[in-house]
């Protein structure tokens, strides 16, 4: 299964292009944060870990950039939660 991730600034998300669809995480940014609002998975596509590839590649970029996130999407506030080493990017 062929997969690009990609920033899309111009539509505020993070997507992963798959075959089949597109996964993706919408934002909304304030300055150096980022409020994550929402994660979608085509259902097609659900169940195959593609959601978690979307959210880690998501979290090295906006570390990549020194910013901050606020998860407003359960998925994403759930996956940081499991993943100790994410919890730096978290806004105090």
């Amino acid at each position: 299964m062929m997969q690009e991730f990609l920033h899309n600034p111009t539509q505020n998300r993070y997507e992963l292009h798959v075959d089949g669809g597109i996964v993706f995480a919408d934002y909304v940014q304030n300055g150096d944060m980022l409020l994550i609002t929402h994660t979608e998975t085509p259902p097609i596509l659900q169940g195959k870990g593609l959601a978690s590839r979307l959210v880690k590649g998501m979290l090295s970029h906006i570390r990549s950039r020194g910013q901050k996130v606020r998860p407003l999407c359960s998925f994403v506030a759930e996956y940081i939660e499991r993943h100790p080493e994410e919890q730096d990017l978290l806004l105090d």
